[in-house]
């Protein structure tokens, strides 16, 4: 019965929280947001800068063009932005950056992507809270027990959310480190036959496939849309998550600005990858040989340590 009445005063207390704030919010309603105003204005800077115009507003079409999405579209994404910016205190261009080097949501605008990221964190930790708060009810039976299990949803659901993010970091870092050393080859063979930079990756982006490829063919549209070849290398280079293809990106841009000798330089980056691949695989391989002597440890030493021990009771205090 206790129980019972303070799970009634919580939510008692919460939706009286809620209808605080929706009347704050009629009344004193949010100061606007200056980014819409300002955006036309800063067309030129972004576009100078290697970003897209972004005239629209990001939301545009997260939610689709219907009515119903035109009526909840905003409410969600504002719920959705408060929530990303509670759970991940990182900056939007951290969090852009990310999501790049992720490779998620790749279909969409730069503008989208974080809209579509922290709308669908929104949902996971909808469904998380709202299906462990009734496996609480159910094994509990209190509101208590439901709120609990339902904190404890939310956080899983947003860590199982993140820690997706972080996996798909790592699991495109390591496709790159295998693809990094073909492409150092054959850009080394194409400049070495007379070719220049921007027409030796012009010939590999367009007859190969992969995470490398893709950002080098990010940096030839960038120059196609008026960039220096050089700066975008440069910004490749800057946003790319591994070093070794950022090394790459480097040698890139200091050729093509300063003309160095890019194929000897490539040749020695790619002997460099793979003495560190050859390193990785021994430190993984160590790694795997301590992990299988685990279990056989874990199940002889217990028999070890009883026949060494047993022997001692009657050494110490004499046959019984």
């Amino acid at each position: 019965m206790i129980e019972n009445d303070a799970g009634r005063m919580i939510l008692a207390a919460l939706l009286t929280g809620f209808a605080a704030g929706a009347l704050a919010t009629l009344f004193v309603p949010p100061t606007r947001r200056l980014a819409g105003r300002v955006r036309p204005y800063t067309v030129i800077s972004r576009t100078s800068l290697g970003r897209s115009p972004d005239l629209m507003s990001p939301s545009d079409q997260v939610f689709g063009t219907g009515q119903i999405a035109r009526v909840f579209g905003p409410i969600l994404q504002a719920v959705a932005t408060r929530l990303g910016r509670i759970v991940d205190a990182s900056s939007e261009e951290a969090l852009l950056l990310k999501l790049r080097n992720a490779g998620m949501f790749d279909h969409l605008p730069e503008s989208q992507r974080i809209i579509e990221y922290r709308v669908r964190i929104l949902g996971a930790a909808f469904v998380g809270a709202v299906g462990f708060g009734l496996l609480g009810y159910l094994i509990q039976g209190t509101a208590v027990s439901s709120l609990m299990f339902a904190s404890l949803g939310f956080i899983a659901a947003v860590g199982r959310r993140r820690g997706a993010v972080d996996r798909a970091v790592e699991e495109r870092v390591e496709r790159m480190r295998i693809e990094v050393y073909t492409v150092n080859q054959l850009l080394a063979m194409h400049v070495r036959v007379g070719g220049g930079v921007v027409q030796a990756v012009q010939h590999l982006v367009s007859r190969g496939t992969g995470e490398v490829i893709g950002e080098l063919a990010e940096a030839l549209r960038l120059h196609r849309n008026g960039m220096p070849a050089a700066e975008a290398f440069e910004r490749a280079a800057r946003l790319t998550a591994d070093s070794n293809s950022a090394r790459t990106y480097s040698l890139l841009a200091a050729a093509e600005e300063r003309g160095a000798d890019l194929a000897q330089a490539l040749l020695a980056l790619s002997e460099d990858v793979r003495e560190a691949r050859r390193e990785a695989m021994k430190r993984a391989a160590t790694k795997r040989r301590a992990a299988t002597l685990i279990p056989t440890i874990a199940i002889l030493a217990p028999i070890l340590i009883g026949f060494v021990a047993a022997p001692l009771p009657s050494f110490i205090f004499g046959n019984v």
